[in-house]
């Protein structure tokens, strides 16, 4: 009996459905990878329980058979592609908001909830998620645990390590790991949750989480300043975290070009008129709507007096709001007019970040003289963007990625912020980590899926 027919016998041909009925191609690809053509794919699994992934893994690692776990595939560097025949493991139908603790302010769900249902669940609590991204409504929890995910609030609220307290998980050989912790305070041992949290499926298949919530804001502040150069902007940001200590949300840096194709073209208006240096977007969460407010336009008007800032425009509703964040949320339309184009997603120390932009700048149009670059980041937690466009056919991946890499090496920083390593940074992984961290992710790999069948090809 082959594995498709001994897991149907198990689970039934709904949970598991073989090439005959299976939807491939919804399954083959996430935002810039495609699974190659050449690639056969022996079935899909849509799991509803821990224990229906627990048989899966069981009966797939006695075979043999490789495993391919799926979020939403809203990623960006293939971790969710199979790129070898092997049995696509969907998360999707494991959607069920299982427990909200408002005593322990958190939230049990499987993995494949929604985020933008975790949000909503959350704030019709009178509580607040607060991880936010681009992909907030087809993204699912457990892929961004399994990515630590960061998005536009980490600045305050952290990463989306920072936001679990406690994992299930299952093992490669259907060994369920289950520390569904709900305290802050735990110090009992290794912590392993941390095992699974950013591996991308590669030690482990995460089932279920408890998240942290927290009050929800009463007061939210945005504004947009426009400065002279990274210098001001650095100043700014100081002024900032000093004004405003812990409400201070988002520290958003968009350079001419970014804030061009973000309004102008894509047919909106500027809220503040092209022609200067950077411009930041900043938001504060706070708890008193009017003492919040004037303390945001305070902090601006002195930066203003203190010829650090050149211009600023504050949002006078959620609307005004609203319309600056799809200023700073374009690269999803960016098809419409910068197309093709590789995005990067790398760290680098705030201090250095400026060096770091002009060397990367001048090392690709040294190599091409044709390239066009956007930069823009989440500067004040070192996270650096940019999308490289170059106009050959077809495009020289990896020799961009190379410089851009090799020179992000050079400023001690890490090729990936948080959208981790998948297939598409991996032959770069040496530019951040050491031979002794690398040998050291491999005895993991080896201890926890000694068959090497979870998400073959990815990480290391």
């Amino acid at each position: 009996m082959d594995i498709i027919a001994a897991l149907q016998a198990k689970l039934g041909t709904d949970t598991v459905q073989g090439p005959d009925t299976a939807d491939f191609p919804r399954h083959d690809h996430d935002f810039f990878v495609h699974t190659p053509e050449d690639v056969k794919l022996l079935g899909v699994c849509y799991p509803r329980t821990t224990e229906d992934v627990s048989v899966i893994l069981k009966a797939c690692n006695d075979a043999g058979i490789k495993v391919q776990p799926q979020g939403g595939l809203t990623g960006m560097a293939g971790a969710g592609v199979p790129l070898e025949p092997c049995l696509v493991l969907s998360m999707e139908r494991m959607r069920t908001i299982e427990e909200l603790d408002l005593s322990a302010s958190t939230m049990t769900v499987q993995a494949g909830v929604v985020l933008e249902a975790v949000q909503t669940a959350a704030d019709e609590a009178g509580l607040f998620f607060p991880l936010d991204l681009g992909g907030r409504g087809t993204a699912r929890i457990g892929g961004n645990a399994s990515t630590n995910a960061g998005g536009n609030r980490v600045l305050r609220y952290g990463m989306m390590r920072e936001l679990i307290l406690g994992v299930e998980a299952v093992l490669a050989d259907g060994t369920i790991v289950s520390s569904l912790n709900k305290m802050l305070k735990n110090n009992a041992g290794y912590d392993t949750k941390h095992l699974f949290i950013g591996s991308e499926g590669t030690l482990g298949v995460i089932t279920r989480l408890v998240l942290r919530l927290f009050p929800k804001a009463r007061s939210v502040s945005t504004g947009i300043v426009a400065l002279k150069d990274y210098a001001a902007v650095l100043d700014l940001l100081g002024r900032a975290k000093s004004g405003f200590g812990g409400t201070l949300a988002a520290f958003e840096l968009m350079w001419p070009d970014f804030y061009r194709l973000g309004t102008t073209a894509l047919g909106r208006t500027p809220p503040i008129p092209h022609g200067h240096g950077c411009y930041v977007l900043m938001e504060t969460l706070g708890t008193d709507p009017e003492s919040d407010l004037a303390r945001f336009e305070a902090v601006i008007a002195e930066a203003i007096e203190a010829n650090v800032a050149e211009d600023a425009v504050i949002a006078q509703s959620s609307k005004e709001s609203t319309a600056f964040w799809s200023i700073r949320d374009s690269p999803g339309e960016w098809p419409k007019v910068f197309w093709p184009q590789i995005a990067f997603d790398v760290s680098i120390p705030t201090g250095q970040i400026n060096d770091a932009k002009e060397e990367l700048h001048k090392r690709l149009l040294a190599r091409w003289p044709d390239v066009r670059v956007i930069f823009f980041g989440h500067i004040a937690d070192s996270n650096l963007h940019l999308s490289v466009k170059v106009d050959e056919d077809p495009m020289p991946i990896l020799e961009i990625d190379e410089v851009v890499y090799s020179t992000v090496g050079e400023f001690k920083g890490s090729i990936s912020a948080e959208h981790g390593i998948g297939i598409l940074k991996k032959e770069f992984l040496h530019y951040s980590r050491s031979p002794a961290e690398l040998a050291l992710m491999r005895t993991l790999k080896q201890a926890l899926d000694p068959k090497g069948i979870l998400n073959p090809g990815k990480v290391i």
